[in-house]
């Protein structure tokens, strides 16, 4: 049985629960009408979200401070819509994230205060479900508070939404978004040209250079590629120098090595991207 220790607010309850303990159960209308010692009724049981992680419950008990009641609500809901979408459940970080981010950046609207997201595209570009669906979220957000939130939120929003899926710190993922702009940056200074966002050659380039670092940081290596890499280097002397910088740039950055392997593979990314132009 789950037992109500604390009613936070009509979204919000403090309970033991008998697999977690002490918890905190988030769910639209779980606390309203609850008091000290009463039962959560099992069929809830399928609608609430359990903060198991004591740091994460501290965290949101503050939030609820400054947060009022039926922000937390939209939220509960916004985050159930994003779980529907992908069928699973999210790290439960987002909850104390994605509401904290997104209140402050509904104030900041409200005060006419501009949001600016340098890394929006790229963000699309690496993440296109979880833009979509920001997207999506945004426009039933826009709609609900009666306000227009800026296109550059959507990246932002995406952000936090890969990381609750994919389990991966949201700071991670910020410092790889902006690695992957600055790679693109040396690029185009290195090539000597300008390149378009709607090119699916740079589509290609950015997603892989995503998953380039993914590996890197998990150590997921990719096969050797030392005859391919000799032709390469005969074939494309440009790209491929250049593919060697972007490898010890991502060396700096990330403190790990970039395998050999590499190379073949920007090589052959930066080429389709050259021979475009």
């Amino acid at each position: 049985m789950i037992i109500v220790k604390k009613v936070l607010n009509n979204n919000v309850i403090i309970a033991e629960h008998p697999n977690y303990d002490e918890v905190v159960l988030i769910g639209k209308g779980l606390g309203f009408g609850k008091k000290q010692g009463d039962v959560v009724a099992s069929e809830r049981a399928e609608k609430f979200f359990v903060l198991k992680d004591a740091d994460e419950q501290q965290q949101y008990i503050h939030l609820l401070e400054y947060v009022d009641e039926s922000f937390v609500g939209l939220m509960n809901d916004f985050i159930e819509r994003i779980e529907d979408r992908f069928n699973t459940r999210l790290n439960e970080h987002i909850h104390v994230g994605l509401t904290d981010h997104l209140f402050f950046a509904v104030k900041r609207i409200n005060q006419g205060l501009d949001i600016r997201n340098p890394f929006r595209h790229e963000t699309e570009l690496a993440y296109p479900k979880e833009y979509a669906l920001a997207n999506e979220l945004v426009e039933w957000l826009n709609d609900k508070l009666k306000i227009q939130i800026p296109e550059g939120e959507i990246g932002f929003i995406a952000l936090h939404i890969h990381s609750a899926l994919s389990n991966r710190d949201l700071a991670e993922i910020n410092r790889h978004t902006q690695l992957v702009a600055e790679l693109i940056d040396i690029i185009e200074e290195n090539l000597k040209l300008t390149i378009d966002k709607r090119d699916m050659n740079y589509l290609r380039l950015v997603r892989h250079l995503h998953h380039t670092i993914e590996r890197i940081q998990t150590g997921n290596y990719m096969e050797n590629q030392d005859e391919l890499k000799k032709v390469l280097q005969s074939e494309y002397p440009i790209c491929y120098t250049l593919s060697w910088k972007l490898m010890k740039v991502m060396q700096q950055k990330l403190r790990k090595p970039v395998p050999d392997a590499e190379s073949v593979y920007l090589t052959l990314h930066l080429q389709r991207l050259y021979k475009s132009i």
